[in-house]
């Protein structure tokens, strides 16, 4: 479903999603040993609000630091890229991004933005924003999975392009899924084409899990979230009161782990899915990792996806790093 003016486009491939997400992931998740649930599903309008709330908070040190590295080299990064169209994965409130377009906007008045999130709302809702601010700015909104967006991206208006996933988003992945996405990028550019991504690096635990166990709440609440987006969406019936937040930093795998522990033996029941299970108390259902980098491995597989790194930027403490690539090659010349 398409929706054009001027200078806005809206595609949304949710509803194409609707048809073909029967809870299959859901069901394989809650029938494994570590009772798991896919973190796609932390982020409805109300799991992206809150998202966007705990990225201001005190503890969470990725938001912040991530900014301040991008304010101090966003015109470097215009300067080596020159005019191309941007791309974002997981857009959200597109804060970070005000920075980038700032910088593009010193070199021309040609600025074309992509934003793709999975929150129809939040997308909207920015968009909008974006529009008032810049008036040169086309913008085309992708309200889906990365997955379909990256299968179905609009050819650039642009003589180039840049994908962004900032955030540390690829963190929420596993070796596995991780090398599948860089493949995904990768098929999605062509060559010369940029992508800039910002990581977590390692760093001390008691830093890590402070930013996962904020004294308001607020990441308890975007965890616990998850279950009410289940209960809305296969009409189930957990009680959110009978589980709780629990966050801790895997030391062996460098990654947080998130889960919700259940204080009491209960079933749960998700009538559009026929399906029932049983919880036991103090068993937990894992929800997301987040991983932290090493950045010399991580630029070596980047290389290994034909990924050439071009600036490899990180704050004074070494917490964060962003990673400026280029593309070598497409299709089937790739590795």
């Amino acid at each position: 479903m398409a929706n054009e003016n001027h200078r806005f486009r809206w595609i949304n491939f949710n509803p194409i999603a609707a048809s073909i997400d029967d809870g299959r992931d859901v069901i394989q998740g809650l029938n494994q040993s570590q009772k798991t649930l896919p973190c796609r599903y932390l982020y409805d309008d109300r799991g992206s609000e809150l998202f966007e709330q705990i990225t201001d908070l005190p503890e969470y040190y990725p938001t912040r630091t991530e900014q301040a590295i991008l304010e101090q080299y966003a015109l470097e990064i215009a300067e080596l890229t020159g005019v191309c169209e941007l791309v974002e994965l997981g857009s959200g409130s597109s804060r970070k991004t005000h920075v980038l377009l700032e910088a593009y906007s010193q070199f021309s008045d040609r600025l074309h933005y992509c934003p793709i999130d999975i929150s129809a709302g939040i997308l909207k809702t920015t968009a909008l924003e974006l529009l008032n601010r810049y008036p040169n700015l086309k913008l085309c909104g992708l309200a889906g999975t990365y997955e379909q967006a990256l299968a179905q991206l609009p050819p650039p208006e642009l003589e180039n392009r840049m994908l962004i996933f900032l955030g540390s988003t690829l963190g929420n992945l596993n070796d596995k899924e991780c090398n599948k996405f860089l493949t995904q990028i990768q098929q999605a550019l062509q060559p010369g084409e940029f992508f800039l991504l910002g990581v977590d690096l390692q760093k001390p635990i008691q830093t890590i899990e402070a930013a996962y166990n904020d004294a308001q709440g607020i990441t308890a609440e975007f965890n616990l979230n998850i279950l009410r987006h289940l209960n809305h969406r296969f009409d189930g019936d957990f009680d959110i009161d009978l589980f709780e937040h629990f966050a801790f930093y895997n030391q062996e795998q460098h990654q947080i782990e998130m889960h919700l522990r259940s204080l009491v033996t209960q079933t749960v029941f998700l009538k559009a899915l026929n399906y029932r299970f049983i919880i036991n108390a103090g068993e937990t259902i894992h929800t997301e990792i987040s991983r932290k980098f090493d950045l010399s491995k991580l630029v070596d597989n980047l290389a290994s996806h034909a990924f050439k790194p071009l600036q490899i930027r990180t704050d004074p403490q070494d917490w964060f790093g962003l990673i400026l690539c280029q593309c070598q090659c497409a299709g089937d010349d790739c590795p």
